[in-house]
């Protein structure tokens, strides 16, 4: 899945809660823009592939049209009518699928060219220790995808959003702001923008049910480079894609706003990430890159919606 077709993704967007088999292909076809980051970053898609939290499974469906063998694994299983069931239907041998914690691989060190990571470390209860096993399955000379968005932006809180575009996550705090969520899907559903069938607050509150919090780090920039470099990764190439707000302002006030951590977390809407083994002589500190790296701050948002 090379090309990006922004109305095939427009298409199934508009009807990827309908099941996760629609959802997988609503990945399959989103991929096309992991697949270009990746060949912007010069990273072969090839040899054994892992995608460390495949969800339904739609982007190793993608993957496994470029490499020699793909696995997708996920600790739920979304995929076995999503994933596997496309994978049968376009007769892809090379693709498996299981059932996996991505804080204990089941795989042996080195087993893997290329390592995935697409909006997973967020919900991962021990992010140092999942990017240490992402690290340990890595063969030499491999490289790591990893994207996710800082908890503070709106993309990485992944709260329902108001019909009036209020932030109630930096007013008020996240746990209160999750619980004001919680309590207007039970009882003032109309207040919020997404539809009820795109509103997993709203789904669980017409069963009876209270969500979860599901996310469980709390990504920063500053953070996330830190746990790479505590994990023996070094990053190749970084992208941070700011909301479109940002863009549209005066080149000097972007400039004071990447400077600024707090205010960056809150206006970076994706990041991206290639990623490879550390040099053993490196004395890189926390948070520091490899020399050379490619960064990249001012780019549009790869338009990556969720649940």
């Amino acid at each position: 899945m090379r090309a990006i077709d922004e109305r095939a993704i427009k298409a199934h967007a508009d009807q990827r809660f309908r099941s996760e088999y629609d959802y997988a292909l609503f990945e399959y076809y989103r991929s096309a823009k992991v697949i270009a980051f990746l060949e912007r970053a010069k990273v072969r898609i090839g040899g054994r592939v892992l995608d460390a939290g495949c969800g339904g499974g739609g982007m190793p469906l993608s993957l496994a049209e470029e490499a020699r063998e793909v696995v997708g694994i996920d600790p739920i299983d979304r995929f076995s009518d999503a994933g596997v069931r496309l994978a049968r239907e376009r007769a892809f041998g090379n693709l498996h699928f299981a059932l996996a914690d991505g804080m204990a691989l089941p795989f042996r060190s080195g087993a893997f060219d290329l390592v995935l990571s697409h909006a997973v470390i967020e919900h991962v209860a021990d992010a140092p220790l999942y990017l240490r096993e992402c690290a340990r399955v890595l063969a030499p000379g491999g490289r790591v995808y990893l994207s996710t968005a800082p908890y503070l932006s709106f993309a990485g809180a992944h709260l329902p959003r108001l019909k009036i575009p209020v932030p109630i996550h930096l007013i008020v705090g996240r746990r209160i702001a999750f619980a004001t969520f919680g309590f207007l899907a039970r009882h003032a559903a109309w207040t919020l923008k997404e539809p009820a069938n795109e509103n997993s607050f709203i789904k669980l509150a017409r069963r009876g049910e209270i969500k979860h919090d599901d996310l469980l780090e709390k990504v920063t920039v500053s953070s996330l480079r830190s746990q790479i470099a505590a994990a023996g990764l070094a990053i190749v190439r970084e992208e941070l894609h700011v909301t479109a707000t940002v863009r549209r302002l005066p080149a000097f006030f972007r400039e004071a706003l990447r400077e600024d951590g707090l205010v960056r977390d809150v206006f970076i809407s994706n990041m991206e990430y290639v990623l490879a083994h550390s040099s053993p002589t490196s004395d890189q500190g926390p948070g520091t890159r490899d020399p050379g790296p490619t960064t990249t701050r001012d780019q549009g948002s790869p338009a990556a919606p969720h649940a």
